[in-house]
């Protein structure tokens, strides 16, 4: 492995990650006992200072998986899931689809955020469990602190999180629906054979409301700062909730857009600046707080990520150069050569990002490679793994 060090970075987060912390003690109401177990503490979990960010790979080959700490370069592997074609993450478990299952790993690096502070944890890595059912297609998936949803070309799972944390997969729902999104203690519920986005409880019930605004044609979801958001194909529906109550808009396409509705969404977790591939034609970038979408004209996508506000969308073209574009301009401000155009036979390499640094995977080359995004696409470090990271997703989140 090449080094590039993250000093600057993790000393800033370091300390703003130790105010935070300092200041669970002094909140009224949140205060914890000397010796006491912190919020959302789970046996065998060491507290950190600062995010535990880890990459979880899969060799959809041999079916090896490994997880990598890039604050220590140290690789653990886990046992092997066979007939792996697709992964995804809800933060802290990985979902490892084989066309007819699910394998529920624990990556051991998450973070619990109580609103007016967050707490990091670390610990080993394993295995968890398999869900059944949905592990046809690509993998999707959604969750809080309440739930995680894994939705794929078989079906909609809702599992309980608090049993994911303590090591058992249980399911509480299986929603008749095109794409369901964990929100405020309930579930948006949008397709299933009609286009109003149905409000559900937990265990997949009606609450017999629908959100004022509909959605036809549900394509991505994801959760931000600013509240949720489901891609549809006149726009974005964004939801919001104020006194126990949820409330939709919808932000359009441009009149006469020269491109299809957006593929999917994805950010940087959390982060309020959306991003998809919009076909073969380019990429919408959506922002949340403003309601306002940007094309990038780009041409076919392999992956793409945004950064969050005022911070790049990254893009991988089909030539296997990776550039980055002002967000809300849509102007090109970086670009780098980074692998070899892929030939299409596995899956496509994807672009990870958290709050420093950018990973594209790299199968043909057995590598990843971590980028400062805020630094004209500098390559940082290169990982050499030895295995073929056919799939990736970062956990810690």
């Amino acid at each position: 492995m090449t080094n590039g060090w993250r000093t600057g970075p993790a000393l800033a987060c370091w300390a703003v990650s130790a105010l935070v912390l300092a200041g669970c003690a002094a909140e009224g109401g949140t205060a914890e006992e000397p010796g006491a177990a912190p919020h959302g503490y789970v046996e065998g979990a060491e507290e950190t200072a600062e995010p535990q960010w880890r990459l979880v790979m899969a060799d959809t080959e041999d079916g090896s998986v490994s997880v990598l700490d890039p604050a220590t370069e140290e690789v653990t592997g886990l046992d092997p899931v066979p007939g792996a074609e697709t992964a995804a993450t809800d933060g802290r478990h990985v979902y490892l689809g084989t066309g007819d299952a699910v394998s529920v790993l624990d990556s051991g690096a998450w973070t619990v955020d109580h609103g007016d502070h967050v707490h990091y944890y670390r610990a080993e890595p394993g295995t968890v469990g398999e869900a059944g059912g949905t592990g046809a297609g690509a993998l999707r998936a959604s969750g809080d602190a309440g739930a995680t949803v894994l939705a794929s070309d078989g079906g909609l799972l809702v599992l309980d999180r608090a049993a994911l944390d303590e090591g058992e997969v249980e399911v509480t729902a299986e929603p008749d629906a095109a794409a369901v999104l964990p929100y405020a203690g309930r579930l948006l519920a949008a397709g299933g054979g009609e286009d109003a986005v149905r409000v559900l409880e937990r265990d997949g019930s009606s609450t017999g409301r629908a959100l004022d605004e509909p959605c036809p044609d549900a394509r991505g979801q994801a959760v931000t700062r600013r509240g949720a958001v489901l891609g549809c194909a006149d726009g974005a529906l964004l939801v919001t909730e104020e006194d126990d109550a949820l409330e939709a808009r919808k932000a359009p396409y441009p009149e006469d857009p020269d491109a299809p509705p957006v593929d999917g969404l994805h950010h940087r977790p959390g982060a309020p600046v959306l991003a998809g591939a919009a076909g073969d034609e380019g990429v919408w970038v959506l922002d949340v707080g403003a309601a306002e979408w940007t094309f990038i004209d780009g041409g076919p996508a392999l992956a793409v990520g945004a950064a969050g506000e005022d911070l790049p969308v990254l893009v991988l073209g089909e030539d296997g150069a990776l550039s980055s574009y002002d967000p809300g301009t849509g102007e090109r401000t970086a670009r780098t050569e980074l692998l070899d155009p892929p030939d299409g036979d596995g899956p496509a390499p994807a672009v990870r990002i958290d709050t420093a640094r950018a990973y594209v995977n790299d199968p043909a080359a057995d590598a990843v490679y971590e980028l400062d995004y805020n630094d004209d696409l500098r390559l940082a470090r290169t990982f050499d793994l030895g295995t073929s990271p056919d799939l990736m997703v970062e956990t810690g989140w």
